[in-house]
């Protein structure tokens, strides 16, 4: 039988984690993407081969989303948006972050709850994506579509913007609603 567990954050600890989170946006203006991106690639690996506890398992199991955003060649964000997955992902990686990932147990906690606060930070970003990654799996392997590089490359590159410029209208209106 599953126990659920549930964790309220305080305002103090929100702005705790939001302050190691901008830590690491600083590390990564001094980190170069390729080497975030590798460093989040070889994560992955490390922990599909991890007995991981399902919480946590769970939660970084979107580490791949957040990889994927950034390195799918048909989904390009402009740097301003590109930059806190980046962060998010240097977080993740950075093995002596809030609780060190080599502790067993609970290393990875403070990571699978930073995941979750990112992903909620992120979600119309997300949202985008995972509606793009749907479009584009959805075009029949044997469509004429899909035999025409140009077209399909068009194809794409139009869904793609109608989705960023969703994705960024939204944005746009959650900066506007006041705090609750």
């Amino acid at each position: 039988m599953p126990y659920k567990l549930i964790i309220e954050l305080s305002d103090r600890d929100l702005r705790h984690f939001r302050r190691e989170l901008r830590r690491a946006r600083e590390a990564v203006g001094i980190a170069d993407d390729d080497e975030i991106l590798g460093a989040a690639a070889d994560l992955l690996e490390t922990l599909q081969r991890a007995e991981l506890p399902d919480f946590v398992a769970e939660r970084l199991g979107k580490l791949e989303t957040l990889h994927a955003i950034l390195t799918d060649a048909d989904w390009t964000l402009e740097e301003r948006e590109r930059a806190p997955v980046l962060a998010a992902l240097a977080y993740v990686c950075d093995p002596e972050d809030i609780i060190p990932d080599d502790i067993p147990g609970i290393g990875l906690l403070d990571d699978a709850v930073m995941i979750e606060l990112v992903f909620r930070e992120l979600r119309h970003e997300i949202e985008a994506y995972e509606d793009f990654r749907r479009y584009r799996t959805s075009i029949p392997r044997n469509s004429s579509l899909r035999r025409d590089a140009a077209r399909l490359s068009a194809k794409l590159a139009q869904r793609r913007e109608q989705l960023l410029t969703r994705m960024r209208r939204r944005r746009a209106q959650e900066r506007k609603k006041p705090a609750p």
